[in-house]
């Protein structure tokens, strides 16, 4: 019958109350890899500078509908989620990394308890196992140290898996109404976090539903209070903005659907074999310490037999691999490719891994406890290394003490950097935008060759008329000079060089 239900193995017996030790452990262990030397290392660019730059410019203006990177440019690449995040947490702890990566480190402890959650549905013997692999996994750890949307966004996706899995492999003949919530509730997290990337599992859920209970047992999951909660959360600001900004919806539909799936715009590994490049050393290598386990059973998964037995009993592993494999092929295929985008894809892995380890793993067992001990020992090594050893270029830490030495920053009120290009996707990798928390001061990046360059500058240095000039190293100072005269600058000195890029100091 299509409506038959497959059970999740059975919980314990109510008479036994499960040791809450092992969730105090798996806290403990996220606390540990996730706060330590958090904010030790330096904001790296671009991506890092960027969001805390544009976080801080709506704590500076009291705009937090609308996302920019300097006060006259706002950008619409990404919902605000990230941003009123870090903002919040800036407001909160100061104007520091410490502060700015605090909510990754807390997300990443409250994906390891959605796993948890998670985990006493699917391995009720041992539902601390999945937030253990978790933790564990090189790839998961080292992101939770990097600002980005993508750690926001596999909390969303965990909270909402979190009520589908209670939802769908619970004990009721039908699903109970809070943990569609909670579902809903995830995914419009999640859309607001990033768009419509944050759906991609439903992609997953739907045929797995729909195969197992029928088209009538799908719809008990798309309840309308559930929807509801959905557009209020998730809907809300894109209406708010696209009321204010006309130009949004062709800007969304063309630049951050079309252009990301199709085209090699965004300069992100485009073609037929960048996912390969990208994707393949991403999850091999960000799976460590637990990728044996899955090269060892990866011959089962590609078995036909496997996958029929699968699809006909619409067993765990199955939806397990539904969960990965669809979202994985919707990246691969779109032309848009960046190891981050794959964090999401952890949190089944982790699962897969806890179903395939349940009954080898044993922390009772010295040797166990030997080889975890010595595993997070390096994961803190690694990390603490790249906190006091790693200074590449474009830490922004780095940037605002060389330029300091060149330059007071007393002398001057906003910067200025003017790139030698008419592409605004190079002003956004290229400007170290992470120099305004540094140095507390606007920063602008100006493309000197496109069409509106001359009245950006212009508008600047009305707006901030004591300002330093950062010119690229390609571009001649003379070539920027008439710019200037035409914006009317009388003062302008120059007062060093950064990187073989000219400083001028403009002033009233």
């Amino acid at each position: 019958m299509p409506n038959d239900r497959i059970r999740a193995p059975s919980l314990r017996p109510q008479s036994v109350r499960p040791s809450r030790w092992p969730l105090l452990w798996l806290i403990c262990l996220g606390l540990l890899l996730g706060f330590a030397f958090q904010g030790t290392r330096g904001l790296w660019g671009p991506d890092e500078g960027r969001y805390v730059d544009a976080a801080l410019q709506m704590l500076d203006t009291g705009d937090y509908l609308t996302p920019g990177y300097s006060p006259d440019e706002v950008n619409f690449s990404k919902p605000p989620t990230t941003y009123w995040v870090i903002a919040a947490a800036i407001k909160l702890g100061g104007r520091n990394s410490w502060a700015a990566r605090a909510p990754y480190a807390l997300a990443f402890l409250l994906t390891l308890l959605a796993l948890y959650g998670m985990g006493r549905r699917l391995v009720p013997d041992r539902p601390w196992l999945p937030g253990l692999v978790y933790a564990l996994c090189a790839f998961p750890f080292a992101t939770s140290n990097i600002i980005s949307t993508d750690v926001l966004l596999t909390l969303c996706e965990a909270v909402a898996m979190l009520g589908f899995v209670h939802a769908a492999f619970g004990d009721e003949a039908r699903p109970r109404r809070r943990y569609l919530l909670l579902m809903w509730l995830g995914w419009g997290l999640a859309f607001l976090t990033k768009g419509p990337p944050g759906l991609l599992p439903l992609l997953a859920i739907v045929p797995f539903v729909a195969g197992r209970d029928g088209w009538r047992g799908l719809g008990r999951f798309f309840p309308l209070s559930g929807l509801m909660l959905f557009f209020a959360i998730g809907l809300s600001w894109y209406a708010i903005v696209m009321l204010r900004y006309p130009w949004l919806p062709h800007y969304f539909l063309h630049q951050e659907v079309y252009n990301r799936l199709f085209t090699g715009a965004q300069r992100r590994h485009a073609g037929l074999w960048g996912w390969v490049l990208i994707y393949l050393p991403t999850l091999l290598l960000g799976s460590l310490p637990w990728w044996l386990s899955i090269v060892r059973g990866a011959p089962a998964v590609f078995r036909r037999e496997t996958w029929k037995t699968w699809r006909e009993s619409r067993a765990i592993p199955f939806f397990l691999a539904l969960w990965f494999l669809v979202p994985f092929a919707v990246f691969c295929l779109a032309q848009s490719r960046l190891p981050l985008y794959l964090l999401p894809l952890f949190l089944p892995i982790a699962l897969m891994v806890a179903l395939e380890l349940r009954d080898h793993i044993d922390l009772h067992a010295t040797r166990h406890r030997a080889w975890l001990v010595l595993w997070v020992i390096a994961l803190l090594a690694l990390k603490g290394s790249a906190a006091y050893l790693m200074q590449p270029d474009n830490d922004n830490r780095l940037i605002a003490r060389q330029l300091s030495e060149q330059v007071s920053p007393d002398s001057y009120a906003a910067m200025i950097f003017i790139q030698n290009t008419d592409q605004d996707y190079t002003i956004e990798e290229e400007t170290p935008w992470g120099l305004r928390m540094y140095l507390d001061k606007p920063v602008y990046g100006i493309p000197l060759h496109a069409a509106k360059a001359a009245d950006s500058l212009c508008h600047a240095l009305r707006s901030w008329p004591s300002s330093l000039v950062v010119i690229d190293s390609y571009i001649p100072p003379e070539d920027v000079d008439p710019a200037l005269r035409a914006c009317k600058v009388s003062n302008v000195t120059r007062v060093g060089s950064w990187r073989k890029r000219t400083l001028e100091r403009v002033t009233p």
